[in-house]
């Protein structure tokens, strides 16, 4: 009997045919098969928004092998990724390839390993379809949106622009901080800071608190305030009031889910969420760790999820690792089960490492950079998320100055527990505005400390900080907008719409940007509302669930649109909206303006925005700089026929020396390159030169005055016979012979008994 097993990925085929016997045969059909039309819309809007699916354009072949291979076998199990996009896939392989119901098993499992595979072989069902509705419903909805906007924008706006459900959604979201920004008011504030030590000599730093009377915080709005403040206490000693000491508790976060993955990734690898995602598909998928770790291994679970579930089995095996590799105290006293938020899709478990034994740096070796780095920040924080909390001691410290509280704080690990392992960073700055995390030396209560110095400090309030992919990501979850599966395409998608950029880490609108965002708040409120779109991702939600249908779903959301769509469509035109060039800070030469951004058919360049008075153009980088062009290097000679400067310039054979006036002066002589070695004739250097069809031969470099040359290397040997220069002969035998033709001097010695030129 044979067995086909289909999966989508050709690495994940190939690792999962390792752990199948030979009635067993994998191969991958690389995606999907088939999709809505491109040129179309592809939906009957009329008929319950029936779907007019394509085979997709040059997939003919593969298609047409995999059917092959449906005719040969007994049972067909379709192993696509256990998600709604897989269980759609699993779907359109049963139609694009004829395959008969009564041979399709769906299969999924949540880890390529050797026993997930094999139990998953032996649990077969049918396809869930409402799995499938609930893809369907969201490719149709984004097509409707898609296909419906992107033609009411090139008729107001200018053709080639696109929107789409969730991608306005999240320029909004980055717009709206930048509008946020410049609205953002700095409020001035003053920090007062005091050196102080102790009998023993240890110094250390407390920071004003407020009022000793009252024991009232007091903030300083200004410089007279501080000032008064500062006169009062320098000089004078200060004495410690009140220590108190505390416990803390600090526990570990739990497994990562796709959207914390990226927020880490991108805050402690400074990966963006594109990059994260294809190097967890490879951890996912499969790789090669050689006979010393058993072969090909799946390193990580499914990393598109939103859950926090862990089976037992692995939570058993980080239990057992935990006690055995740092001890048993270092095992929470009870078991760790972490629960997702509302809403939240439980079909798969965390992303954890598939074998928790599996030591980042035992397979460092075998890894790429990138997947070391992320296999260990996923293994370091499933482990971490086992083990027991750290214990913190803390301190709090007021001291006394004239009729002023200053205050510090400080905590010391009294036990590590999880934080041996890892710990989790986040978005926020650190504040140390009332003296907290300083190290504090040994003193009692009513002990009075040197004042070494009073010392004020001014500061702005800053504007909320622009979103970065992780904090966007953060806020698309916690606002539900959208799926793990789609925030790395929707980032992804407005930056190549040119809607937003990137600035280092930070995300910026362009102005293109800001007047999509404009044009769809004000025509099209509810494609760009965070919680209409939340709504729908709920929506889609019920179908998977078997509580709502698919046309049910489609008709609430079409009537609204359609209503927005004809009132704008009507309404709007394009003489109404302007959308200003993007301005950059490069100055034009010629009249001094600064310079605007462009599209050409090339991509972007920089213009004078004085065109057609003024015509310079620049190109730009990617980044959106001015391509700065390298200074042409000054050759140590003149031009033989002008006397100018000649320049290095670069052609297809090479390097050359051209006039600095060139055109006007076309004079140019090739670059060469010295071998160490004196001309027997005349004395001057040897150098390499390019003969026809690029052959390269050795010359006087005075030549044709001098009228030395030879297709053999010259060396510095001299001919034992008559003493003339010794040549080594072109060839794979190291043959010297004499350059005087009346000798027949010939000699085949070790390479390294023969002085041979330096040719770099």
């Amino acid at each position: 009997m044979l067995n086909l097993v289909i999966m989508e990925s050709p690495t994940k085929a190939s690792t999962a045919n390792s752990y199948l016997g030979s009635t067993y045969k994998v191969v991958a059909c690389k995606g999907h098969l088939r999709d809505l039309p491109k040129s179309t819309l592809g939906i009957d809007l009329e008929n319950n928004f029936e779907a007019h699916y394509i085979n997709i354009r040059g997939k003919g072949d593969l298609i047409r092998e995999l059917k092959k291979e449906v005719k040969k076998a007994d049972r067909i199990f379709l192993a696509t990724d256990p998600d709604r996009e897989g269980e759609a896939i699993s779907w359109h392989l049963m139609t694009a390839l004829a395959i008969p119901p009564e041979k399709a098993h769906r299969i999924t499992f949540n880890e390529v390993t050797k026993t997930a595979v094999k139990n998953a072989i032996k649990s077969p069902r049918a396809i869930d379809m409402d799995m499938v509705n609930a893809q369907q419903a969201r490719r149709i909805l984004d097509r409707i949106v898609g296909y419906k906007l992107s033609p009411f924008l090139w008729k107001t706006v200018k053709s080639g622009l696109s929107a789409g459900r969730v991608q306005s959604v999240a320029t909004r979201i980055i717009v709206e901080r930048e509008n946020e920004i410049r609205a953002f008011v700095p409020k001035e504030y003053w920090t007062i800071d005091a050196d102080l030590e102790t009998a023993g000599g240890k110094s250390f730093q407390t920071r004003f608190w407020g009022l000793a009377d009252t024991k009232t915080k007091m903030e300083l709005n200004n410089e007279a305030e501080a000032a008064e403040i500062v006169a009062a206490c320098t000089g004078k000693p200060f004495v410690v009031t009140e220590i108190r000491n505390g416990k803390k508790i600090k526990n570990p976060a739990p497994p990562f889910t796709t959207s914390t993955l990226q927020q880490e990734a991108s805050r402690k690898l400074n990966f963006q969420s594109q990059r994260t995602m294809k190097v967890a598909q490879e951890l996912y998928e499969g790789l090669s760790l050689g006979s010393e770790f058993g072969g090909t291994h799946g390193l990580i679970t499914y990393m598109r999820t939103d859950s926090l579930r862990i089976s037992d089995e692995a939570r058993e095996v980080a239990k057992n690792f935990i006690c055995q590799k740092y001890g048993e105290d270092y095992y929470s006293a009870k078991p760790r089960i972490y629960k997702a938020k509302a809403g939240a899709q439980d079909a798969h478990e965390a992303i954890r490492p598939a074998d928790p034994t599996l030591e980042p740096a035992s397979i460092k070796k075998l890894l790429t950079s990138d997947q070391y780095k992320l296999y260990k920040l996923i293994w370091d924080r499933f482990i971490a998320s086992q083990m027991e909390s750290a214990e913190l001691a803390t301190v709090q410290t007021d001291l006394l100055c004239e009729k002023y509280i200053y205050r510090t704080s400080g905590y010391t690990v009294k036990f590590p527990g999880f934080m041996a392992v890892y710990e989790e960073s986040t978005d926020e700055k650190k504040n140390d505005e009332d003296g907290t995390n300083t190290r504090l030396p040994q003193f009692t209560e009513g002990e009075e400390l040197k004042n070494l110095g009073v010392v004020p400090a001014q500061h702005f309030t800053e504007p909320p900080a622009r979103y970065t992919e992780a904090s966007l990501i953060k806020f698309l979850e916690d606002e539900g907008i959208g799926r793990p599966s789609t925030y790395t395409p929707t980032i992804t998608l407005i930056i190549s719409r040119g809607y937003v950029k990137r600035e280092g880490k930070s995300l910026v609108p362009t102005q293109l940007g800001e007047v999509i965002t404009r044009i769809m708040c004000e025509q099209f409120p509810d494609i760009v509302d965070y919680k209409f779109t939340a709504n729908m991702e709920d929506s889609l939600d019920d179908i998977e669930n078997g509580e709502s249908t698919m046309n049910d779903v489609l008709t609430a959301f079409y009537d609204g649109f359609k209503k927005e769509l004809d009132a704008a469509m009507e309404n709007v035109s394009k003489e109404e909206i302007d959308v200003p060039d993007e301005v950059t800070d490069i100055v034009c030469e010629h009249c001094g303006s600064l310079m605007v951004v462009k599209n050409g058919r090339f991509g972007k360049f920089a213009a004078c925005p004085n065109y057609p008075n003024c015509k310079n153009t620049k190109p730009l980088t990617k980044s959106g700089e001015a391509l700065v062009e390298k200074k042409p290097e000054i050759a140590p000679m003149k031009c033989e026929l002008c006397g100018s400067d000649m320049i290095l310039r670069n052609g297809r054979y090479g390097s050359f020396y051209a006039c600095s006036r060139y055109p006007e002066c076309k004079f140019t002589k090739q670059k060469v390159k010295t071998l160490g070695v004196k001309c027997p004739d005349c004395g001057a250097e040897l150098v390499t030169k390019y003969g026809k069809n690029r052959t390269m031969f050795y010359s006087c470099e005075r030549y044709p005055n001098c009228n030395f040359s030879s297709w053999d290397l010259p060396t510095n040997e001299k001919c034992p016979k008559c003493g003339d220069m010794l040549l080594k002969k072109k060839g794979k035998n190291h043959i010297l012979v004499c350059r005087n033709a009346q000798c027949d001097y010939k000699a085949e010695v070790p390479e390294e008994a023969v002085s041979v030129p330096d040719m770099e």
